[in-house]
């Protein structure tokens, strides 16, 4: 094992290094720059003063050249000033994310908690009412906007009955500290999750319903029934545990998008999340938040995959690492 996860992480360091050039390309050779964007409308600066400005920036150096020297910042744990917030990258994506998290990780355990129960019970009776049910709603969510799912959700339980807050994620006029503030923040949280948890959990209800189908018609099922086993034992020591190596994959592959945060839910909501600054950063042309940012999420998305390589074998005992 030890030497398994080793070999695994030099491995995504070389990955890491590829990736970071080919990110690092592409937002060089994106059309525009900061520069471009901060003057624009200005026609009294001059091409030598954009010129100076770049090279205030860094981004007057080629391609090659240019990454060559954010590697060796980066390396020594610099990764440059936010040109918008005029602040460290690495302070900025630390006060956002964890408001991103807090969000996504919520529905994300409340997905897990109603799609997996359901996916099961789906399979368990296959073409039966309950199985068109559970799958109609699955599609349901699967099939509604994000965005127009919010807007209705504003207009009903916030605007309507004045139930839940119209957006943002405290209450103006209070100062909450403590356990109060964590209430607070929950119940600004209602909205948001409940568009996270129907949007979401459809791919998760087929994910589990279709896994759950083949592990239950594998022959080792089929004799443990023969042999006079409970159905609640069958489904759950053996079907069950079976169907669980699929799904950490999945797990595994959902980790970056915890931290990734939501452009379109946290925008419609006014969070001030990782998403909606990500997506403000794309606008203004802030590369070294967008660098960071993207280098961030490839990281979580190798760390992902190597968390669920190494649940494989808690799972499975026949997995073995080489």
């Amino acid at each position: 094992m030890k030497q398994y996860v080793i070999r695994r992480i030099l491995t995504s360091l070389v990955v890491l290094l590829g990736v970071s050039f080919l990110i690092y390309a592409m937002l060089r050779m994106m059309p525009g720059d900061f520069v471009e964007q901060m003057t624009s409308g200005n026609p009294t600066v001059t091409a030598e003063q954009k010129e100076k400005l770049r090279e205030l920036y860094g981004l007057n150096k080629g391609i090659v050249e240019g990454y060559v020297q954010w590697l060796s910042d980066a390396l020594r744990g610099d990764f440059g000033v936010s040109f918008t917030y005029q602040r460290p990258v690495t302070e900025v994506i630390g006060s956002k994310m964890w408001i991103s998290f807090s969000l996504a990780a919520s529905a994300f355990v409340i997905e897990l908690l109603i799609a997996i129960p359901l996916g099961i019970a789906a399979a368990r009776r296959q073409y039966s009412k309950r199985d068109y049910l559970i799958m109609f709603l699955a599609l349901a969510g699967i099939s509604l906007p994000s965005f127009f799912f919010a807007a209705v959700l504003q207009r009903i339980f916030a605007v309507g009955l004045g139930w839940l807050p119209l957006s943002g994620m405290v209450s103006a006029r209070e100062d909450y500290t403590g356990f109060r503030l964590v209430l607070d923040i929950a119940y600004h949280f209602i909205l948001p999750v409940t568009v996270f948890v129907i949007t979401g959990i459809g791919g998760w209800l087929r994910y589990v319903r279709t896994n759950m189908l083949e592990v239950l018609n594998a022959d080792y099922v089929r004799t443990a029934r023969a042999k006079g086993l409970p159905e609640s034992k069958v489904v759950g020591k053996h079907a069950f545990r079976n169907t669980l190596i699929p799904i950490i994959t999945f797990i595994g592959g959902s980790i970056p998008g915890l931290f990734a945060g939501a452009i379109i839910t946290e925008g419609i909501f006014a969070i001030d999340g990782l998403g909606k600054t990500a997506l403000d950063a794309v606008n203004n042309k802030d590369f070294p938040f967008l660098m960071t940012y993207l280098m961030f999420m490839a990281v979580l998305t190798l760390l992902g995959t190597l968390i669920s390589d190494i649940l494989y074998g808690l799972a499975d005992p026949r997995v073995r690492f080489r």
